[in-house]
């Protein structure tokens, strides 16, 4: 005990509020990174409940532990609010797209024919003349653009039958934990930083009040009974001063609203481009439509017309093919064309993806109808990162504020 107020030395008692508000800082530092560290659970793994953070003894983010319920919540607000399947996908032009792919496919077809007719009839392809299999090349060419087109079509009228965007992009945010935690962590980055700072700002109030009680009553259990105050209150006021309130409130010549609110002309247009270079891109969607869960419906759908295709092909070639072959190879022979064709035209779709990106133009309509939701629906953007297990995050500020005011007994006595 030295000389100044209280039973204390002056500084002691100056240097409380400073301590609380690092105490504040750190807590609040620490809650971000419990939420989105670590990707994976670190630790020894002797007990754990499916679906939590934390288990005897280790942790893991608590947006990669619930990568699927984080992302399901998300894309709900997508596929609910911002994008009708439908709609997006009859902006394709079957008449454009068949244009792209027209040289891809021709080649890919010419490949198909040669290959299936040295299969079946090779001396007699062998020495078709020149003119006739030419012949075959212009009904290839022109039935090929039929073939693009109808099949597009079709594409366009079923998409919901072969395509669900959302188990598209949830199934990536659960094989890829980090695309949930940049979701949020771009959508949130200067709500992060204010959390971060405002654990300092906060802590250091209230570290003032304890202060003042700690010069009339110093009873050893003031400081860490506080520190938990500040831990528990400085991410609890964090969190609420972020999303609240809801809607704008004018107070005199002030309007107060909720931080994260009142950017939603940025957040919109970041969520929007975030979604649709890592998740909604041109690439992944058909690699779903083309090995998805409903993968099927698009290659009964591909069949389907593949079989047409091939009828309007070799139909010139019925009386020769049959006469070198029989019938039934002739029937097999366009089976296996069908076939081909159904199988590499996957192989073939990049060639659709540049103008696929620039008909769809997700990103545009995802940024502008967001930009004009109502606050209460733009809120789930972000808060269901906080909700999750929000009074664990909380409890732990208080834990670590306690500890810190437990070292400050200690270093007192």
């Amino acid at each position: 005990m030295g000389y100044g107020v209280g039973n204390y030395a002056l500084w002691y008692y100056l240097i409380q509020p400073v301590i609380a508000g690092f105490v504040g800082y750190l807590t609040n530092v620490l809650a971000l990174e419990m939420t989105f560290r670590p990707i994976e659970f670190f630790g020894i793994e002797l007990f754990r409940i499916k679906n939590q953070p934390w288990g005897l003894f280790g942790w893991q983010g608590i947006i990669p532990t619930k990568s699927e319920k984080m992302a399901s919540i998300c894309f709900d607000l997508m596929t609910t609010k911002l994008l009708n399947l439908k709609e997006i996908f009859d902006r394709l032009d079957p008449t454009r797209f068949k244009e792209v792919m027209e040289d891809a496919v021709l080649l890919m077809l010419d490949s198909i024919v040669t290959e299936v007719a040295m299969k079946y009839m090779p001396n007699v392809w062998t020495m078709l003349p020149k003119a006739v299999k030419d012949e075959v090349v212009v009904v290839m060419n022109i039935e090929s653009e039929t073939f693009l087109t109808t099949f597009m079509e079709e594409v366009k009228e079923h998409i919901d039958d072969i395509l669900d965007i959302k188990q598209m992009t949830v199934a990536a945010c659960v094989r890829e934990k980090r695309l949930v935690n940049k979701i949020f962590q771009e959508c949130g980055e200067k709500e992060f930083t204010f959390i971060r700072r405002s654990g300092f700002y906060f802590g250091f109030l209230f570290g003032l009040i304890q202060m003042g009680i700690f010069f009339v009553y110093d009873a050893s259990w003031v400081l860490p009974f506080f520190g938990f105050v500040v831990g528990w209150a400085t991410n609890w006021l964090a969190l609420k001063v972020i999303f609240r309130p809801l809607n704008p409130v004018k107070v005199g010549c002030f309007t107060i609203h909720g931080i994260f609110l009142k950017r939603q002309m940025e957040v919109s247009e970041t969520f929007a481009r975030v979604n649709c270079v890592e998740i909604l891109h041109t690439k992944a969607i058909w690699e779903t439509i083309l090995y998805g869960p409903r993968s099927k419906n698009f290659y009964a759908m591909l069949r389907a017309h593949s079989i047409v295709f091939t009828e309007k092909l070799v139909g010139g070639m019925r009386p020769i093919a049959i006469a070198a072959m029989g019938s039934q190879q002739f029937s097999e022979m366009k089976e296996e064309i069908a076939q081909k064709i159904a199988d590499k035209l996957p192989s073939v779709m990049p060639h659709s993806y540049e103008y696929t990106t620039e008909a769809l133009d997700m990103e545009a309509t995802i940024r502008e109808r967001m930009q004009k939701l109502p606050y209460p629906e733009f809120e789930g953007v972000l808060h269901p990162a906080f909700e999750e297990d929000e009074i664990l995050l909380i409890l732990v500020g208080g834990l670590l504020g306690l500890i810190a005011g437990g070292i400050q007994v200690v270093a007192m006595y």
